[in-house]
């Protein structure tokens, strides 16, 4: 599908992080993409600190793939700490790769890490960044809609747009979606320090759980480190804005005008919302213009690079005429549940962090104590995600998931002659089929035709004891034994992979492989 009366395939509105994840994929699909920021530069301060293995696979995706870890480093422990200095919880995280085929969690300098992303993105032929341009007016038509403001020469039209325009949305405005409000929010102080010489932190993040001052402590990447402090009842939001106020809170931690620079300081409200409508029409909302959680879990911008390549496949068949506009109905589907189950979770690690009353801290800190002692109850507590539970994925008679579907398929090395690598580099991104057999067995013409149609990868997993050698072009080798065991475990002979690393669904015996993958093909023309 070509279309010479709009100027771009997408206009994207905001260029933060899942702006740029979203322009980025959908212009590496060949589409023509837009990305409008009202600032002429990069904003020059950290927000986010830190980023999860999931995530980690899609900006992989979006093309940090080689120099990931130049940009971020694994984060190894994580400390939750009573008043009193003892750990309620302990978090390891190593550094070698976790589920998702990266370490479990990434902390990382969010200037540095947007710059990179940003200079990604002016590679790509089919990418424009806009910068110093200011949406004022958007005009919607049947077709199309157009975009216009300050710094336009002349409004731009686009088949789609997207708001990735943050916490205060002009799009989200214009859409005009009530916000609801989760009900928690608390005034919290960012300190951001760089001492004069390195230091090392053992353990590197701690949450402090202190009724007289909830704290949190982390790592930001490149030397950074950052202090958050809650502000109490009483205190007023321009006492704790006090530059003494701030050496204060930050002496008893060995931080002093003589051994650090306090690079950035701000009072913020951390607030939980979602909006009710994630898309009208040809507009979509993603990010924060969607939904805000609280920081204790680290899922903010997660979820929204989460938001944006679960978008981006979905108006890639759009635009291509694979699927109808309708499928674009399945993206608030899939979002919305899983970013209330993750704010549901913030929401509830936060409150725990800032309770103020010592008798129902000490309460909290028995009650940590005794999940210490019960590391399966532990284990359950701090779930790596969350599957999908609605939208496109393959479902029963009765209507629930079946078999491996809304899964989040776990990443591991593969080998395919002298050459091993994670299955993302080595197969290949977008749709993947893979099985413990020869999916071309069963396959029918009708089958492999709409797999190319959707440009899916169609893999054989073979045994890690094969030899790499002498291999047909879709088979791989199980190098670190993931697949296989995977399969079996589930009771599963395969699977297929949607561009977002999530399943499909997968398939009980050979027969139903075909299937599967007419289940798949109806859901997205149907």
């Amino acid at each position: 599908m070509t279309d010479t009366d709009v100027d771009v395939d997408v206009a994207i509105v905001g260029c933060g992080p899942v702006g740029l994840v979203l322009g980025i994929v959908v212009a590496q699909r060949g589409w023509r993409v837009a990305i409008l920021e009202r600032y002429a530069g990069q904003y020059p301060f950290p927000r986010v600190v830190a980023f999860d293995g999931e995530t980690a696979r899609n900006f992989a995706t979006a093309g940090l793939n080689d120099n990931l870890y130049e940009l971020g480093e694994p984060v190894d422990e994580y400390d939750f700490q009573n008043a009193d200095g003892k750990t309620l919880l302990h978090l390891h995280s190593p550094y070698e790769p976790d589920r998702d085929g990266w370490p479990k969690a990434i902390v990382m300098h969010q200037p540095t890490f947007e710059a990179a992303l940003r200079e990604h993105a002016r590679t790509l032929p089919t990418l424009r960044l806009l910068t110093g341009h200011t949406v004022e007016r958007i005009t919607e038509h049947d077709d199309r809609v157009e975009v216009d403001g300050d710094g336009f020469a002349a409004g731009l039209t686009a088949r789609w747009v997207v708001g990735c325009d943050g916490a205060n949305s002009f799009v989200r405005d214009h859409v005009g979606t009530p916000v609801i409000d989760l009900e928690f929010a608390h005034d919290w102080l960012l300190c951001d320090v760089v001492f004069h010489e390195p230091r090392t932190f053992v353990p590197n993040d701690v949450q402090i759980c202190d009724p007289r001052r909830p704290t949190t402590i982390v790592s930001s990447g490149r030397g950074h480190r950052r202090w958050e402090f809650m502000r109490l009842p009483g205190e007023s939001v321009e006492e704790l804005s006090r530059a003494e106020t701030m050496w204060r809170l930050l002496e008893p931690h060995g931080v002093t005008p003589d051994n650090a620079e306090l690079t950035r300081h701000i009072v913020y409200t951390f607030r939980a919302n979602i909006v009710r409508d994630w898309r009208r029409g040809r507009l979509l909302l993603a990010g924060d213009a969607a939904h805000l959680m609280p920081p204790f879990i680290g899922q903010g911008m997660c979820s929204g690079v989460r938001d944006a390549v679960n978008l981006a496949w979905k108006l890639d068949l759009v635009l291509r005429g694979v699927a109808p506009q309708t499928l674009l109905d399945a993206y608030p589907k899939e979002r919305d549940p899983h970013v209330r189950r993750t704010t549901d979770l913030a929401i509830e690690v936060g409150r725990m962090i800032s309770e103020l009353d010592p008798v129902a801290a000490a309460r909290r800190d028995e009650a940590m104590f005794a999940l210490q002692r019960d590391p399966q109850r532990a284990a359950a507590a701090t779930p790596q995600y969350f599957a999908l539970e609605d939208g496109i994925i393959r479902r029963d008679p009765a209507g629930a998931p079946t078999g491996l579907a809304g899964d989040l398929v776990p990443q591991g090395r593969v080998r395919r002659g002298e050459h091993t690598a994670m299955f993302d580099d080595v197969v290949g991104r977008g749709f993947v089929l893979f099985a413990a057999f020869d999916p071309y067995l069963v396959l029918d013409e009708d089958d492999v035709a709409f797999l190319k149609r959707i440009d899916a990868h169609v893999v054989r997993v073979l045994p890690s004891r094969m030899p790499g050698k002498s291999l047909k072009d879709h088979e791989v080798v199980d190098a670190d034994n993931v697949y296989l065991p995977y399969l079996t475990g589930a009771r599963q002979v395969g699977a297929l992979v949607r561009p977002d690393f999530y399943l499909f669904g997968s398939a009980a015996s050979r027969p139903d492989l075909s299937t599967l993958v007419k289940d798949l093909r109806d859901r997205l023309t149907g």
